[in-house]
C-alpha cells in the first residue's frame, strides 16, 4: 500500500475540500493506498481553516506534526529568507522523524521548500498550467493565457526541485478554450482590449472578467479529481517515481508525462450526473 505524506498549510476551504476528496476516494478505495501522517506550516488557534483541517486529520487516527512558519524566528526570516528556509525545514524534519512516506504531496502548502527537503523526498505538487505552460499563481497564469490568445489550458501535479514549478511534470490535464461557447467570451474580451487595454482590464475587472472566470471555473472544477487520479495512478502502480524520474508499469521512463484528461472527464461527467 502507498503511502503518502500530506503537507499543508491550510489556509482555505479549498484545502479542507482537498483533504477530504483524497480521504474519501482512501476509504472507497478508488486510491489504494493511506495518508501516513500530516504536517501543517500552522499551528493549533493560527487559522480556523487549519484547524478544521487539523481535527479531521486527529478525527481520523492520522498521526499530525503542526510548526508555525510565520511565528518560527520571524526577524531570520525578513533578513536571509533563504537560510530561514533551510532551519525552518529542518525543524520540520526533526518533527516528522519516524513518520514515513513514499510520496509527499504538497496540499495547498504555500512555502518554498529547501533543497535538502527536495533531495530527501519524492515531493509532488499541483500546478494551474500544462506542462511548459506559463508559471506563477493561477491568477497570473490566466492572465498569461489570455496575453498569449491561447488555445487550450489544464493543470499538471510535477515533481518540486529546487527551481521553483520547473520540476518534471508527473501527470496533467488539458482542455480546449477555443470554439463554442468560448467564442463569444474571447470576442467580449478582444473589444475590451481595444477599449481599455489589458492592464485596465487587469484594474477594473480583475478576476470577474468573463473569460477569466470561466478559464478559472473550468480548471478548479478539475484541479481535485486531477490529484485523486494522480495519487490513484500511483497507487496502483500505473506510474512511479524513482530518482526524481517518472516510470510507467512496466518499468520504462516516461517519454512525456501521464495523460489523465479522460479519466478526469470521466469522473466529472459521474460527479454531475
Amino acid at each position: 500500500m502507498l503511502s503518502f505524506g500530506w503537507w499543508t498549510t491550510g489556509r482555505d476551504q479549498a484545502a479542507i475540500d482537498l483533504f477530504e476528496a483524497v480521504c474519501n476516494a482512501i476509504a472507497d478505495r478508488t486510491i489504494p493506498g493511506k495518508i501516513s501522517y500530516v504536517f501543517s506550516s500552522k499551528e493549533p488557534g493560527e487559522s480556523e481553516f487549519s484547524d478544521r483541517l487539523m481535527g479531521e486529520a486527529r478525527d481520523l487516527g492520522i498521526p499530525l506534526f503542526s510548526l508555525s512558519a510565520l511565528r518560527f524566528r520571524p526577524e531570520f526570516r525578513k533578513q536571509n529568507r533563504e537560510a530561514w528556509r533551510q532551519a525552518y525545514h529542518s525543524k520540520v524534519l526533526e518533527g516528522i522523524k519516524g513518520l514515513s512516506a513514499q510520496v509527499v504531496v504538497l496540499a495547498g502548502y504555500m512555502w518554498v521548500v529547501s533543497p535538502k527537503i527536495c533531495r530527501k523526498f519524492q515531493i509532488i505538487n499541483l500546478h494551474p498550467a500544462v506542462p511548459g505552460g506559463p508559471t506563477g499563481t493561477w491568477q497570473e497564469v490566466i492572465w498569461q493565457l489570455l496575453d498569449q490568445r491561447a488555445d487550450e489550458t489544464g493543470a499538471m501535479m510535477h515533481l518540486v526541485t529546487p527551481e521553483l514549478d520547473r520540476g518534471p511534470a508527473v501527470t496533467y490535464y488539458h482542455f480546449s478554450i477555443q470554439g463554442g461557447t468560448w467564442d463569444p467570451l474571447w470576442r467580449q474580451f478582444e473589444d475590451e482590449v481595444q477599449r481599455l487595454g489589458i492592464e485596465e482590464i487587469k484594474r477594473s475587472f480583475g478576476e470577474s472578467q468573463p473569460l477569466f472566470a470561466a478559464i478559472r471555473r473550468e480548471g478548479v472544477k478539475r484541479e481535485l479529481p486531477l490529484v485523486v487520479q494522480t495519487l490513484r495512478s500511483l497507487a496502483i502502480r500505473e506510474i512511479s517515481i524513482k530518482n526524481s524520474q517518472v516510470y510507467d508499469r512496466t518499468g520504462d521512463k516516461l517519454a512525456k508525462p501521464y495523460d489523465l484528461t479522460d479519466a478526469i472527464e470521466e469522473s466529472i461527467m459521474v460527479t454531475t450526473a
